[in-house]
């Protein structure tokens, strides 16, 4: 049964689920707040927004969407990221405001897509944002494209395959000190919040494969120029909280 934008029913049993799809259904029905994020979102406040991790499957297997952000937005400019941004007052919650983001992007059609987990809410301290990551399954899938090239700059349908390579992945650092997961597929440097809830998601859906953990790069520096344009250098810090593995390797030792 899909949800158009808006629903606010109960979400469906993962035994509805393709079989390869129901470890990650499992997974994100068990895992603690505290296993994607150091920091909590407070008690109240903060700007609430959702993102969408989009799990499909072809003729090459399970993928997953991806969006690479406008270069000429003032955060995360130029970034891979999943389908999102902020809740509307007319959304019916991030499930809702998740859906209508993605739609918006890149013209998904929400009536062929299954939602069937809500992970924690994850905190970003310095923009004070409330993250909802919403799981869901491309039971139908239609094509996608760039819908407003002012906020989108491409679109991807990405392998799991590719992105679990371990010849993909890799570690990049910052010159803030942050250090963190990155993958390298269909032409993008995968990293920051994107990467490191990307690779909590692998892990939870038992598609992680082992690779070099400490392979680490620099980032290019068109990418650290985008990054710390209009202040996003402080936001960038924050996306090590997602992946508890590189807590024992940063740099900076904390924070």
């Amino acid at each position: 049964m899909s949800r158009p934008i808006g629903a606010a029913s109960e979400l469906p049993a993962a035994p509805d689920l393709p079989t390869w799809l129901r470890p990650l259904a499992d997974g994100a029905s068990r895992v603690r707040p505290e296993q994607l994020s150091r920091l909590l979102p407070p008690s109240e406040g903060g700007r609430r927004s959702a993102v969408l991790i989009l799990l499909g499957a072809d003729e090459d297997g399970p993928n997953v969407l991806l969006t690479e952000r406008a270069p000429t937005l003032r955060a995360h400019a130029g970034q891979p990221s999943f389908p999102g941004g902020r809740l509307d007052p007319s959304d019916d919650g991030p499930v809702a405001a998740a859906l209508r983001e993605a739609n918006e992007e890149t013209g998904l059609d929400p009536d062929g897509v299954e939602v069937f987990a809500v992970l924690p809410d994850l905190f970003l301290t310095p923009s004070r944002s409330v993250v909802t990551p919403v799981l869901g399954w491309w039971r139908r899938p239609t094509s996608v494209r760039v819908v407003d090239a002012a906020e989108v700059a491409s679109v991807h349908v990405v392998r799991i395959a590719d992105l679990v390579d371990p010849t993909n992945r890799l570690r990049v650092s910052h010159p803030s000190g942050y250090v963190g997961p990155a993958f390298t597929v269909a032409g993008l440097l995968v990293w920051g919040f994107t990467a490191g809830l990307l690779s909590q998601v692998l892990r939870l859906g038992g598609f992680e494969r082992p690779w070099d953990a400490d392979r680490v790069e620099p980032l290019p520096a068109d990418v650290v120029d985008l990054a710390t344009r209009d202040q996003a250098a402080a936001e960038v810090t924050s996306d090590n909280h997602l992946d508890p593995a590189d807590h024992r390797r940063d740099r900076r030792g904390g924070g």
